[in-house]
């Protein structure tokens, strides 16, 4: 019985595979848990938050969260250029699973 269903099941249809999908690489979370701490935060914060992260990998981290519409990018039309990030309505609805992830992390760590 458990064998046949397993055979016919698909995980790409499921929606634990579809919220990996929209958080899943190295930063996505990081960025996600940043927003969610700072509320608006500029470009070059998430870059000094991120101490690690290349530019060109925190550049398609946030085109992908945003294309995902989980975070809102405002754009300034000023010079300098000036771009804020925070999280979208679907963004702040991940917020209480990563804080739980957060929380589990904080009692299990060494």
């Amino acid at each position: 019985m458990i064998k046949n269903y397993i055979e016919n099941a698909n995980f790409e249809d499921t929606g634990f595979s579809y919220t990996l999908s929209l958080i899943s690489g190295k930063y996505k979370m990081v960025i996600l848990y940043c927003l969610m701490e700072f509320q608006v935060v500029r470009y070059n914060e998430l870059k000094r938050y991120i101490k690690s992260i290349s530019h060109k990998t925190l550049s398609n981290a946030l085109k992908e969260l945003e294309k995902d519409q989980l975070i809102i990018r405002k754009e300034y039309p000023q010079i300098p250029p000036k771009v804020e990030y925070s999280l979208s309505d679907k963004g702040q609805s991940l917020m209480q699973i990563l804080d739980q992830l957060c929380i589990w992390g904080e009692s299990h760590k060494k």
